[in-house]
């Protein structure tokens, strides 16, 4: 004789609700449900768009308005990045978008080598960064170190880039309704 279960047994966990809705970042109105639209299909001609999730949505949707926002707990004050719905240090699922200076360091960097996807190979060498924000040292972003907001990934020769030096953000649209920080030498 066999026995069917059709509902959740007692050990099975609760589903998460789906889509679950993301804070927004104008205070006081209402939550919205992902705020972006399905990415297209990938063209192999053209650069890698972001994918924003229900967790990071927040952080593109400051993007497009120019401001670098970290996601940080409600609860116990702690930074964290990349997003994410619980915070690692007391466990609660609370959050609050932090403005930061838009300042900080080049930690690391790379200058990607070929094969590289087309739209990449078209403009090595360049860099990607990995930037320790200044107000907020455990943080790191990883962007490109650009001569001008929207200058090409190319702008910036590499014999200029040096682990330390300061930088500060800016924001390129990347494509429409998708906007990228990227980073500017502070002393160019």
């Amino acid at each position: 004789m066999s026995t069917s279960m059709t509902g959740p047994t007692d050990n099975a966990p609760e589903p998460r609700p789906s889509p679950r809705t993301c804070p927004s970042p104008e205070p006081h109105s209402s939550p919205r449900t992902r705020p972006f639209p399905e990415p297209p299909p990938p063209d192999a001609d053209a650069l890698l768009l972001p994918v924003p999730d229900d967790d990071g949505a927040p952080f593109w949707q400051y993007a497009a308005r120019g401001e670098l926002r970290v996601q940080g707990c409600a609860a116990c004050g702690e930074l964290r990045f990349p997003p994410r719905p619980c915070c690692p240090h007391c466990q609660s699922f609370d959050d609050r978008w932090q403005r930061m200076s838009g300042r900080g360091r080049i930690w690391s960097y790379v200058l990607p080598h070929p094969p590289l996807l087309p739209a990449y190979a078209a403009q090595a060498p360049y860099n990607v960064i990995v930037v320790e924000l200044a107000d907020a040292p455990r943080i790191r972003l990883v962007g490109n170190l650009v001569a001008a907001p929207d200058a090409p990934l190319d702008s910036v020769d590499p014999a200029r880039i040096r682990i330390g030096a300061p930088v500060k953000v800016v924001f390129h649209e990347q494509a429409p309704g998708v906007t990228v920080p990227r980073w500017l030498l502070e002393r160019p």
